[in-house]
């Protein structure tokens, strides 16, 4: 589709505000607010869709809260509260790209955009790690649209009819690795992200990885020639979000020995980012920072495994990345101790409420020095300069592994689990409470040792009437429909 057939739905013009948040969040400040306001525990006027206090968090199923009990699937696949019912939009092997071959596998994070007659374009990115020789449906090398023929990975884009119809998959890119999250851009596009960081040489690559792509849903003209953003950093991406009003683009990345970072780039002044201009950027463009928390006393804290309360709050600094290429060190080993602060896997990422949610997949096996827990989901506030836990899972909760993120239109999260045993999406409400939406019943494993592939890219259509989710092993894309309705803020 070319630029003449685009909805206008996507043609709003960015237009960034002077970037006012240069300078850094002055402790003294934060320390003598939240001592108003009640010692760093919930500030007053806070924004975010989960507002939570603490022991918010209740197992699933209480009255008002969630769909009901989930129903088992004679086919086998999803089971679903009553009402509600799932298509089979794509399977890796089975369904094929408009060029006759097969969906590659392993369907991961998802962006959804509005198409020509009401359709959804989706892109669909497909977490394929090292060779391809090594994957029997890897991305296929579309010509003009491979980055680098040794690599496995890329995106693919659906399109779904108004009336909830498979119609066709393309490439969108080829020979990405790795490509794990990402995240949809005001201006209409999809952002990519590599979570893997091997040089040319190392396991059969033949171009750097560790980088983020756009991808441009309705022009394939505009995804030709691939060409990494080196702007933003090469390290394990995960996520990225933009800020529509700052212009800001925030990330996640999920790795360790040490733990990850959570990282904001600033752009350059004068730079007014919009469809095709990201790839006309200096390597070197704008300024990568990492995140530096403080608590309401104002001490520094190394790693968010500290937080054990739903609803507390840190204050945000920045620290500049010496080198964001990684020439010598990944860019987590570049910090001298008490920089930055650490996360063990930052993983999926979605910008709402006017700021950033993102997900802390567990904390234990002594990667973390705080307490141990089963997942947390923070909000991160531009305009306070402020990072408040949502949600903390534990061992008395149902799920575990929290792994890609949407803010719901009916309220509060749906999160797709990436943990032990079976698999569910489930949604946390604006009062932190969490309920099971949907359980993974595909058994990959066998019948004495079962095993259940993790959801990823939950994304609701743009008519709000549809949630997409993937399984991601083998690879399917599915759309859930049914009775959706506003979830208590309680």
């Amino acid at each position: 589709m070319t630029d003449a057939g685009r909805p206008r739905t996507v043609q709003r013009p960015f237009a960034p505000r002077r970037h006012r948040e240069v300078m850094p969040l002055s402790r003294r400040d934060f320390v003598q607010h939240s001592a108003v306001t009640g010692a760093g525990v919930a500030l007053a006027g806070s924004v975010g869709v989960l507002t939570t206090a603490p022991g918010a968090i209740a197992a699933p199923g209480r009255q008002g809260l969630g769909y009901g009990p989930l129903i088992p699937d004679p086919d086998g696949i999803l089971a679903l509260p009553e009402g509600f019912s799932y298509r089979i939009i794509t399977h890796a092997g089975r369904t094929t790209l408009d060029s006759g071959e097969p969906t590659p596998s392993n369907h991961d994070a998802t962006g959804a955009f509005e198409g020509p007659r009401r359709s959804d374009l989706l892109v669909v990115n497909h977490e394929l790690k090292g060779p391809r020789a090594e994957w029997e449906h890897p991305v296929p090398l579309t010509e003009g649209l491979v980055y680098d023929p040794a690599a496995a990975g890329g995106c693919t884009v659906v399109e779904i009819s108004h009336g909830g119809e498979y119609v066709a998959e393309w490439v969108a890119i080829a020979g990405t690795s790795t490509n794990c999250a990402g995240g949809t851009t005001p201006w209409g596009t999809w952002l990519t992200c590599e979570e893997n960081s091997d040089r040319a040489g190392e396991n059969g690559m033949t171009r750097d990885h560790g980088y983020v792509f756009e991808v441009d849903p309705y022009d394939r003209t505009a995804c030709r020639d691939p060409r990494p953003v080196k702007a933003l950093g090469r390290f394990d991406h995960e996520a990225v979000v933009v800020d529509p009003k700052q212009g800001y683009f925030y990330l996640t990345e999920d790795d360790k020995n040490p733990n990850g970072l959570f990282y904001r780039w600033v752009p350059p002044h004068g730079f007014r980012p919009g469809r095709g201009t990201l790839r006309t950027l200096a390597e070197e463009a704008g300024t990568l920072q990492a995140a530096r928390c403080f608590d309401s006393g104002g001490r520094y804290v190394d790693d968010l495994s500290r937080a054990t309360v739903t609803g507390t709050v840190y204050g945000v600094d920045w620290a500049t990345v010496p080198d964001r290429d990684a020439r010598e060190a990944p860019l987590r080993e570049q910090f001298r101790a008490g920089a930055v602060t650490r996360g063990q896997k930052l993983e999926g990422m979605w910008w709402g409420d006017g700021g950033a949610y993102f997900v802390c997949s567990y904390a234990r096996d002594g990667q973390s020095p705080g307490a141990p827990h089963d997942g947390q989901v923070w909000f991160y506030n531009p305009r306070r300069r402020t990072m408040t836990l949502k949600v903390i899972l534990g061992a008395e909760d149902t799920f575990d592994g929290p792994d890609n993120i949407t803010v719901s239109p009916y309220g509060g999260l749906i999160i797709a689990e990436d943990g032990d045993g079976l698999q569910h999406l489930f949604g946390a409400t604006d009062g932190g409470r969490t309920y099971e939406l949907a359980r993974n019943e595909l058994n990959i494993g066998t019948v004495e040792a079962p095993e259940y592939s993790e959801f990823t890219g939950p994304v609701f259509s743009t008519d709000r009437r549809t949630l997409y989710a993937s399984i991601q092993e083998p690879g399917i894309l599915l759309a859930i429909t049914g009775p959706w309705r506003h979830q208590p803020r309680a």
